[in-house]
This record gives C-alpha cells, sequence and structure tokens, in this order.
C-alpha cells in the first residue's frame, strides 16, 4: 500500500561539480512504500541524485527529508538507507548465506538474530537450497536476488537501486522485473531506482521522474508520462512517438486543431493557447491505423502516403509511409494471428489515420 504524504521529500536540491550543474533544483515527494523510478540518459543526473539520497554526495544546496527528518550532512552508514549497485558487490570467498548475513554481523546484532533474519530474507527471495553456495555458482538473476536480500536484510526505510537490472541479458531482465517487485512489495520497503532503461522503469515503478540536463521534467505514473507528455523531451523519449510540427488554428475548451505540413490535426483537448502559436502534435505509432482503401466514416486526422519500409517484430509490424510532402510518419500493427497479415507492402499506396483523442499538442 503506497501512501502519498511524502515519506521521502527532495527540496530545491542543487549539486554542482565547478562550473556544471549535475542536479538542477529538484524538487520530489515520495510516497511511503512507493517503488519511484528516476529515468533518463547518460549524464541527465539520476545517479547523482540517487548519490545524495543516500549520502555520498553532498548537495550544494537544498533539503532531503526522510520521515521529515533532514538527513543532509548525515553519514550514509548512520542512515536508514541501503543501496544496492548494479554489479552487486558480493563477496565471492562468502558463501550466499555469508553474503546476505555480513551486514548484519557487522552491526552487532546477536547471532540468533542474525541467522533469524538471513534465513527469512533467502527465503523471501526464494535461495534457501542455495545458501551454502557461492555467488560464482549462481546465474546473474540469482546472484541479483542475494544483492537484493543483503540490501533488505537490514530492513532499510529507503532502498536505492542503482540500474538493478543492467547486467543480465534481456529476458533474464524482463523476467526478474516482475520478481524484484513481488518481492518489494511484500517488505514494503521504499525503493527510489535509477535507470535508463524505459520498459524497466514502465514495468517497475509506481511513478516515473523524466530528467535531462539535471532537471525533473516531469513526474507521473507511467501511463501518464506516456499518454500525456507534458513536452517534447518527454514524448521523443519515452517510446516511440511522431511529432507535426504547426501551428494552432483552433483553441476550444474540449478541442483545438493545429496546421501542419500535412494537414490540419484535430486534438480532443484545448490548450488555452494562442492562435497562430507554435506548437507540436505526438501522435504514438500504435495509435495509428493504416489501410489500402480509404476507411469509411472518417472525417477527420485522415492522410494519405506511400509505404517505404517495413520491419517486423514478431508481435507487431512497424511501416514508414512518406506523405506526399515528404513528411515520415511511422505505424505499428499488432500480429494478432499467426496467419493474420495486412495487405500492405512496400510502395503501396495507403491511408492512415487516428481518433482525435490519440493525439497530444505540446507548447515546447
Amino acid at each position: 500500500m503506497v501512501d502519498n504524504t511524502g515519506f521521502l521529500v527532495t527540496q530545491k536540491l542543487v549539486k554542482r561539480f565547478d562550473d556544471t550543474v549535475a542536479v538542477d533544483d529538484v524538487s520530489l515527494s515520495i510516497g511511503k512504500g512507493e517503488i519511484f523510478a528516476l529515468l533518463g540518459s547518460s549524464g541527465c543526473g539520476k545517479s547523482t541524485l540517487l548519490r545524495m539520497l543516500a549520502g555520498f554526495e553532498a548537495p550544494t544546496s537544498g533539503r532531503i527529508l526522510l520521515g521529515g527528518q533532514d538527513v543532509v550532512g548525515m553519514p550514509p552508514y548512520v542512515r536508514p538507507v541501503n543501496m544496492m549497485f548494479q554489479s552487486y558487490a558480493l563477496f565471492p570467498h562468502l558463501s550466499i548465506w555469508e553474503n546476505v548475513a555480513f551486514g548484519l554481523k557487522r552491526e552487532g546484532l546477536p547471532k540468533d538474530e542474525v541467522a533469524k533474519r538471513t534465513d527469512e530474507m533467502l527465503a523471501l527471495v526464494q535461495l534457501t537450497p542455495y545458501a551454502k553456495r557461492k555467488p560464482h555458482q549462481l546465474s546473474g538473476g540469482q546472484q541479483q536476488r542475494v544483492a537484493l536480500a543483503r540490501s533488505l536484510a537490514k530492513k532499510p526505510k529507503l532502498l536505492l537501486l542503482d540500474e538493478p537490472l543492467g547486467a543480465l541479458d534481456k529476458k533474464l531482465r524482463e523476467q526478474t522485473q516482475f520478481e524484484l517487485v513481488n518481492i518489494i512489495e511484500k517488505v514494503g520497503v521504499t525503493v527510489v531506482m535509477v535507470t535508463h532503461d524505459q520498459e524497466e522503469a514502465m514495468t517497475m515503478a509506481n511513478r516515473i521522474a523524466i530528467m535531462s540536463k539535471g532537471r525533473v521534467l516531469q513526474v507521473g505514473s507511467p501511463q501518464e508520462v506516456y499518454e500525456y507528455p507534458s513536452n517534447r523531451f518527454v514524448a521523443d523519449f519515452i517510446g516511440n512517438v511522431n511529432l507535426f510540427d504547426g501551428k494552432l488554428t483552433v483553441d476550444e475548451p474540449d478541442r483545438c486543431a493545429v496546421g501542419t505540413s500535412i494537414g490540419e490535426i484535430h486534438v480532443g483537448h484545448g490548450i488555452s493557447g494562442a492562435a497562430g502559436m507554435p506548437v507540436a502534435v505526438a501522435v504514438r505509432p500504435e495509435k495509428i491505423d493504416i489501410a489500402k482503401e480509404r476507411p469509411d466514416g472518417v472525417h477527420h486526422n485522415l492522410f494519405s502516403g506511400r509505404v517505404k519500409e517495413i520491419a517486423y517484430f514478431g508481435s507487431y509490424n512497424t511501416f514508414i509511409v512518406v506523405t506526399p510532402q515528404g513528411t515520415k510518419v511511422k505505424i505499428t500493427e499488432p500480429n494478432g494471428s499467426r496467419h493474420e497479415q495486412l495487405d500492405v507492402t512496400w510502395e503501396d499506396d495507403v491511408f492512415f489515420w487516428w481518433d482525435d483523442l490519440d493525439a497530444v499538442v505540446l507548447r515546447d
């Protein structure tokens, strides 16, 4: 259960390295029990922000409140925070059981308490039968679960994950995403994770913060960020998108229209803008329909072009359609059946269209 009252709060957090601003005025409120992802490309400041939460970097300015307590200036080993690194950092000469117990022993807990908690953690990650093995005798996914068990053993209030699945291959990473979320939800710990993998963030997180050049551009649920991006960067960074530049021609509370190079695009929401202002219309490739015949009953957002590229991805096909004006439009269609085949091929003249509600107008 997520409590959205702000268990972890950053207030105007800034980190400078000489003349470079790595984290720029970041204010976030993260609920207790929430899995929160920091998503962005390399160099966007997400890892620096995570290191400040852990205490490995001191903020240039700003506050970090954990459970209402300002932890800025508090050394890492005093904070009720644990961090799991991409490399896992397991001790190769120790057994799995000893790896999980290591931090508890260093805290000086009684032997029976160490044993009880270590056994509980191994059971939680379903590795009890492997307790006597060494790390090199486990698969990558199993090593990742050992690292998680060790991080959770000290019962931190906040768990920080730095590219937690980055060392795994794609198939194992996808499988482990669900395992990791299930374990975290059973424990109820608050998590902040850093990743550059969009699918990983959208699969695992309750909410996502998109970062660029040290700033947070948008915070929202995976669905909110994907369906309603706040600007061009977010729209382009999350998934695939078609962006049509143009000028606002109509703006009503429940609808607007934008004149673009391919024609007028109708959108099912208003933006409270001024006629003639430059905007962009974002349309996801999977929202667009394609056919060789002109569809009946479609009066808006219906355009034509010629198929120049087709790519088969198993579960879906991607079409690149070039309009008479030279605009390239990406369209994806699902492959719902082994025998189902869309009757569209290279160099076909086609129509493509989408619903007014499937487009978003972006001011910047």
